[in-house]
């Protein structure tokens, strides 16, 4: 198991990390950061790969495995210490990230959308809700749902129909969600519902965010969606039928629940730590292939084509790999981090799906076949270019952070 008293260190992580060289500015971890990375890359390689292909095949949720990670501290780790959290840094967060998305990115994102459903409980939710909710998935393995995705508005927040609207003490909620992860699992949900009936009302003003829990009647969850890749991760449809929530369950104030989810988007870019991940995985895989698999006499690392491919395959690793840690970093030093989020996101998915790609190609015939674990990676690398925001969406955000720094500052 790991050290609690280890993890809790990590919080001074990022206040240390660009401040300990006399250059103002340091690549290397801290002793802190190595030894979580060494304990959960250790976790993974025993808990998580050998086990991943049997849960992508049949489509089990992975209970066991994320018993045991919520045992050795490894899920919840952002929640504040005062509501039994371990209140990890954004860097460790990305520590912890990178590695299950080497091991299976299926399980990860089971893991990972306990925080983005957490996430805005943080930032905006009372202490009462904060009590009632966070302290909840640290006293037990349970899992939680960010419910904002709907048929007809994905990338489009604003777009989302499912309504609330206020009765006495009360509010009720009708509509519908769609991909929404651990859908069926889930004990509680943060979902956010237009409370303004107006169509022509600001989309900061018209959008209330409430916490529902799993149980509350007139809540139902549709069939487990069977999904390209990611198998293991359990997404659902939920349909909201007169759902009542008390309106000590809403998140922040009444009418800003736009606000709320886009300060959750501005700090949920794990999933390029995973991508990241998953990319390492995919050149691991290919290089010890290409270097026991003989063609013409030679092995094929040593042909050209070969050789190109697994360093563009590292090149592009290494700046994921980059810009995911300057953006976990950013977001540590509360700095506003649409512009390094949107950049992470976008070029770790990017970069993932190359490198599976890529992986399948130097595997040939065998990359093909489910015997092998790079025809996996390249179904579960898909993702990352859609969901939490396309990459085109991401595109749209740096343009425009961009140009905003370039009429402000006149440059970027």
């Amino acid at each position: 198991m790991l050290s609690r008293q280890l993890l809790r260190k990590a919080p001074l992580v990022a206040a240390r990390r660009l401040n300990s060289s006399s250059t103002g500015l340091n690549f290397e971890f801290n002793d802190e950061q190595k030894a979580l990375q060494e304990a959960v890359r250790k976790f993974v390689k025993e808990e998580v790969v050998p086990v991943a292909a049997e849960y992508d095949r049949t489509g089990k949720y992975p209970w066991e495995v994320l018993k045991k990670a919520h045992a050795n501290g490894l899920m919840n780790v952002d929640i504040p210490t005062e509501y039994g959290g371990l209140d990890l840094d954004m860097v460790s967060n990305a520590i912890i990230s990178e590695a299950f998305g080497y091991g299976c990115t299926g399980i990860g994102t089971a893991i990972l959308t306990n925080d983005l459903a957490s996430t805005p409980l943080v930032i905006a939710a009372s202490d009462d809700i904060k009590k009632r909710f966070l302290t909840r998935l640290i006293e037990e393995p349970i899992m939680a749902s960010y419910a904002v995705t709907e048929p007809g508005a994905g990338s489009d927040v604003a777009g989302i129909r499912t309504k609330a609207e206020k009765k006495g003490d009360e509010w009720v909620i009708n509509g519908s969600k769609m991909w929404i992860t651990n859908g069926g699992v889930s004990s509680w949900f943060f979902v956010l519902a237009r409370t303004d009936p107006d169509p022509k009302a600001p989309a900061g003003k018209a959008f209330t965010a409430f916490v529902v829990d799993g149980d509350t009647p007139g809540l139902s969850r549709g069939k487990k969606e069977i999904n390209m890749g990611q198998r293991a991760s359990d997404t659902r449809g939920l349909t909201f039928e007169d759902v009542v929530v008390p309106s000590a369950n809403v998140i922040g104030a009444v009418g800003e629940g736009f606000k709320v989810a886009m300060k959750t988007f501005d700090k949920a870019f794990m999933k390029s730590a995973m991508a990241t991940g998953l990319a390492g995985r995919c050149l691991d895989e290919a290089a010890k292939y290409s270097l026991e698999r003989k063609t013409f006499g030679t092995p094929i690392a040593n042909h050209q084509g070969v050789s190109f491919m697994l360093a563009d395959m590292a090149i592009n690793l290494e700046l994921s790999r980059h810009i995911v840690y300057r953006a976990a970093y950013e977001a540590e030093m509360k700095r506003p981090g649409a512009y390094y989020a949107s950049i992470a996101k976008c070029f770790a998915a990017d970069t993932a799906n190359q490198a599976a790609a890529n992986a399948v190609q130097i595997f040939g015939g065998n990359g093909f076949n489910t015997e092998y674990p790079v025809e996996k990676l390249m179904r579960d690398a898909k993702i990352f270019q859609i969901y939490e925001g396309t990459s085109q969406v991401q595109r749209l955000v740096i343009s425009r952070q961009l140009l905003a720094r370039v009429k402000q500052t006149g440059g970027y």
